[in-house]
Order: C-alpha cells, then sequence, then structure tokens
C-alpha cells in the first residue's frame, strides 16, 4: 500500500486570495475529499485550528458560541461548521464588529445556507469556495488548462496513452485522496464503507430522515441516474414516496455534496428548450462502487459505460469551472436536440461539449453543435467540441473540433 501524498489543489491559490478580501471564506465540499488538508496548508504560525470532529471541542462550541467565535488577530479555522450550525450567528456578531479580512476559514461537509437550523444570512462578508473530489490533473501535478485551451482553440494536436480503457480504469479510481491510493477491492470497499457513515452519520446532522431504507435506496437509484434528465415521476413511483419526500431526500443528498444538479441553458428564446435539470454523482469512483460497476461489465455497455464516462468529464470538468465561477449547463429541447455540456466565460464566448465515450465518431455527432450554433448562438462566439477517447484533435469545420478526452487534465 502506498503512502498517501499531499497533493497542490488548484483552489489553494483562491482561498489564500479570499482570505485577503474577505471576513469568512468557507471551503464546502463532501468529507475527505481534502478540506482540512487545504486549510492546514494555508494555516499560518499564529492561526487557530480547532475540529468539531472532537466531541469537546464540539460541546465548547455548542454550549458558548460566541466565547468560541471570539479571538484575537489571526485567523481561526472551524473545521466541520455544520456540526454546530448556532456558530453562524456568533461569528456575525465577531466579524460585524470588525470588518478585518480574513478572521474565518471554515469548512464544512455540508452546505451551511441550505441547514433548516441556520437563520442568518453572511451575505456579503463570505465568500464561498468549493473543493471536490481530487481531478485527474490534481493528481498528476499539472496546470488547469483545458478552458483557456478550448476558448483560444490551441489544444495540442495528439494526446497519448488514455484510451477508453485507461479513461474508464481513472473514473473508477475517482478522486477522493484515501481511496485512490489503494487496489481495485480495496477502493471498492473503502466507497461502500464511505456511502453507509454518510447515509447512518452525516444525515442525521443536516436532515430528518423518517425512511432510512428509502434513502439508501435512493442513493443507489440516483447514482443509476447520473447524467440523464431528471425524472422525479418515475424516482417517486420507483421508491414508493410522494414528490414532496423525494425532493427533501434529494436535497439533503446534494447538501452534502455527493450528487449535484446542472440547470438547462436558458439564454434563449427557443420555445421548445427544455427546462429540466441532469444529476450527477460527483464521483465516479463512488458511483462504481455503489453500483458494483466492474470494468469488463461495462466496457461495450453502451449505455453504462456512457453514463461512467459523462459522469466522470462532469467532474473533470466542474473542477475546472470552479476556479473561473463559470457555470456549466446543458441543452435540450423537444425535438431530442441535445448538448451535454455548454459553458459561457465572461467575454460571452460559448463552449458547446458532447461526450463519446468511443475513440471514433461520425458526422451525425455533430448535427447538435452545428444547429446550437446556427440557431440559439447565432451571433455569440460558438465553439464546439466533441470530447472522444481517441489520440488526435481534428478541426472538423464550421466551427467543431473533435479533442481526445485526456485534453481535460494533460
Amino acid at each position: 500500500m502506498n503512502k498517501q501524498k499531499s497533493y497542490q489543489r488548484w483552489q489553494k491559490k483562491v482561498v489564500k486570495l479570499r482570505l485577503k478580501t474577505r471576513r469568512i471564506v468557507v471551503i464546502a465540499g463532501p468529507r475527505q475529499c481534502g478540506k482540512t488538508t487545504l486549510a492546514k496548508q494555508i494555516m499560518g504560525k499564529k492561526d487557530i485550528f480547532r475540529t468539531l470532529d472532537d466531541e469537546n471541542v464540539l460541546k465548547a462550541a455548542i454550549d458558548g458560541p460566541l466565547d468560541f467565535a471570539k479571538h484575537g488577530q489571526s485567523t481561526l479555522i472551524i473545521d466541520e461548521i455544520q456540526r454546530a450550525p448556532q456558530l453562524i450567528s456568533a461569528i456575525k456578531i465577531v466579524v460585524d464588529d470588525n470588518n478585518a479580512p480574513g478572521q474565518f476559514l471554515l469548512t464544512g461537509s455540508a452546505d451551511i445556507q441550505t441547514l433548516p437550523s441556520v437563520s442568518e444570512s453572511l451575505a456579503g462578508r463570505v465568500s464561498h469556495i468549493r473543493l471536490r473530489p481530487l481531478a485527474v490533473g490534481e493528481i498528476l501535478g499539472k496546470r488547469p488548462t483545458f478552458l483557456e485551451a478550448s476558448f483560444e482553440r490551441a489544444w495540442a494536436p495528439a494526446y497519448k496513452g488514455y484510451d477508453k480503457a485507461a479513461i474508464l480504469k481513472l473514473a473508477f479510481r475517482g478522486g477522493y485522496p484515501e481511496a485512490i491510493r489503494l487496489d481495485e477491492d480495496e477502493r471498492r470497499r473503502w466507497h461502500l464503507d464511505y456511502a453507509e457513515t454518510i447515509l447512518r452519520r452525516d444525515l442525521k446532522q443536516i436532515a430528518n430522515i423518517q425512511r432510512q431504507a428509502v434513502m439508501e435506496e435512493l442513493l443507489d437509484v440516483l447514482a443509476a441516474w447520473s447524467s440523464k434528465l431528471m425524472d422525479t415521476n418515475a424516482i417517486s413511483a420507483k421508491l414508493g414516496v410522494d414528490r414532496k419526500t423525494l425532493a427533501s431526500y434529494i436535497n439533503a443528498l446534494t447538501s452534502l455534496f455527493l450528487f449535484e444538479k446542472v440547470f438547462p441553458w436558458v439564454n434563449t428564446d427557443y420555445e421548445r428548450a427544455g427546462k429540466r435539470e441532469k444529476i450527477f454523482m460527483t464521483d465516479t469512483g463512488l458511483m462504481a462502487g455503489i453500483l458494483n460497476y466492474r470494468h469488463d461489465d461495462i466496457f461495450l455497455d453502451r449505455d453504462r459505460c456512457g453514463k461512467i464516462i459523462e459522469t466522470f468529464v462532469f467532474n473533470q470538468l466542474s473542477a475546472l469551472c470552479d476556479l473561473g465561477f463559470f457555470p456549466i449547463r446543458h441543452y435540450r429541447d423537444g425535438r431530442g436536440r441535445e448538448i451535454d455540456f455548454i459553458i459561457q466565460n465572461d467575454r460571452g464566448e460559448i463552449l458547446g461539449i458532447e461526450v463519446k465515450s468511443s475513440s471514433s465518431f461520425s458526422s451525425n455527432d455533430q448535427r447538435h453543435l452545428k444547429w446550437f450554433k446556427q440557431n440559439i448562438a447565432k451571433d455569440k462566439p460558438f465553439i464546439g467540441v466533441i470530447l472522444y477517447t481517441g489520440e488526435n484533435t481534428l478541426n472538423l469545420g464550421n466551427g467543431i473540433y473533435a479533442v481526445p478526452m485526456a485534453a481535460l487534465w494533460d
């Protein structure tokens, strides 16, 4: 077993910058994705670190939140803030009395603003920074250049060493730092233990789950639904729960950063444009573990292989988009035209991405990108990309390109 290494996270520079300009910085993301490690990497010699996973520290925070929050000129790092949401009001009092930047660095394994026990708004005082499981580029120590290269149409001519089998291997590995160092069987066990811990411990801290068995089944159902358009009626019927209960359970899982919704592209007056969101699991290693996917079983299975690879691409893209605060959208209309991902930068340029899990493609794979460019983007700069598992970058004409998936990190 390899010794666990420390990775340089792309968000490290962003966190350090925000601490110079905001009174409070929150690093939020799923458990075990590296939030505590990142906070300690940033921590100065005079800074104070307190973790609420320590029951004695947690008791002190709950019994005297204002005394707990008061400190000197250093940065107070509070780990797992969601375990004592009453601290939010105390922190607000402290920072309202002193507008100096960098007073608090908080980490949270749940979206604190969605917790029912949090009534205080920290608007204007806080910067929220999302930390995800490791992207492949972070594991390899690469710079995050894919979006820049795409908007400049400046990819490498070829990317060697990452065929479909290699891409699937990366997807099965996922990005949780502790899991990626394990062999395949131990990694699968780690992911299953992780899911069980989240369902039986962390969920209780943020939601009142009346039907635990339904929540456990929902985790499996949503993992299998990853990359698909949400159909709450179908999911509700499958689980035998009403839509209101289903919505609250899905919101709990997204609050824990296990799933993420991708909303439709709505910057259009085209009447047939769809309004339904997609849902994605935020780590494909966890997805493969929950669904008991095996490499040989799904390699030639178009549906399952396509879902995990599209989810894997989403995991890589979302880590890149976080750095530029670019939202990811998707497009689907009433006539079945669909684009997997749409990203618009701050210059108004639009990047449309179609994901192909094979090493080849046909002219048919370009048709929705071409249609979107002509009918939706119109006069806006548009770059269409087919991400595939081949090796060569190809100009297909009309602003459409075939780009190897490895360009996301290599």
